[in-house]
């Protein structure tokens, strides 16, 4: 049987990539970036997931809005790098995992939940942004991806509610998967911004770090807030942060969480966390890692 190893949620922005291609590592503006990434990525390297659920929004790249769905599941065996304008980056196609994806389109669809799919569309930063400082992948990935692209960019959007309850559907699903595969569950986005308008430039910098909390600790409280709150407390492309709560309803009620890093560079926050799963009965984690848990302190620099 397919197991849940954990959750992930991390910012998409296109400046995590440039980091990575342009070997800013050094930098100590740059920096704060990777080391922020370090924990996740040593984790990753210690489970060995075979498969990551990768949750994101397209950017208008391969999606548009002439037929835009609420949440279109990626079924292929390949995914490769889109060209946002300036050409792809220069990265490999990761393998995709069908048989795991129409396992989850079943079991979504048995749970209420309609699909649109898709194959062989290129992804754009909202994926292999993050996914280039995840995982290592020269010459090749580790393993596999499943993407859920969500429309979080055209009216109506889906409620964090919904968001949330499509996370606890997830889960079943991969969970009633046959063949043993481990799976990390990836939610990107947000946090606060906004690229465009009279607030272009708005961050809220005390609101996401209560957003990351009330993702430990009472989910359901975020599932309360509307789109246009979300909007408004943290910009409205920062409303993207919806993706997180299906992370983290395909985990357990009660979680532990191991990592958690904030810097503020630019116009968008870079935040990472990792959750381990707790037993609903015991508060004991489901996941047992030799490594010990670590406080990383919020960053916060703006230029």
């Amino acid at each position: 049987m397919a197991t849940i190893v954990g959750g992930i949620g991390s910012s998409h922005t296109p400046t995590i990539g440039f980091a990575v291609d342009t070997l800013k590592q050094k930098d100590p503006i740059w920096a704060p970036i990777f080391e922020g990434y370090k924990p996740v990525q040593q984790w990753l390297a210690e489970k060995q997931p075979d498969v990551l659920f990768f949750i994101f929004n397209d950017h208008v790249t391969s999606f548009f809005f002439d037929h835009y769905s609420q949440f279109a599941l990626g079924v292929g065996d390949s995914y490769s790098v889109a060209d946002e304008g300036g050409g792809p980056r220069k990265l490999p196609p990761v393998e995709g995992h069908p048989g795991l994806a129409q396992h989850v389109a079943m079991g979504l669809v048995a749970d209420e939940f309609d699909l649109s799919y898709f194959q062989a569309k290129a992804l754009d930063h909202g994926c292999f942004s993050p996914l280039s400082l995840l995982w290592p992948h020269e010459p090749t990935w580790p393993g596999a991806i499943v993407p859920l692209q969500v429309g979080v960019l055209e009216f109506p959007i889906p409620s964090a509610r919904r968001c949330f309850k499509l996370g606890r559907a997830l889960r079943r699903a991969i969970e009633s998967y046959p063949e043993d595969l481990k799976v990390a569950i990836v939610g990107t986005g947000g946090l606060s911004h906004q690229v465009h308008g009279e607030r272009a430039g708005f961050n809220n910098t005390p609101w996401d770090l209560e957003f990351l909390d009330l993702l430990e600790r009472e989910p359901t409280r975020l599932t309360e807030i509307t789109i246009a709150e979300y909007a408004a407390r943290g910009g409205f492309e920062g409303a993207e942060v919806i993706m997180w709560l299906i992370m983290r309803g395909a985990l357990t009620d009660k979680v532990r969480k191991v990592h958690q890093s904030y810097y503020l560079p630019s116009m968008t926050p870079i935040a990472t966390v990792r959750q381990w799963n707790r037993t609903s009965n015991t508060g004991i984690e489901s996941n047992i890692s030799g490594q010990a848990s670590s406080d990383f302190p919020e960053r916060t620099l703006s230029h």
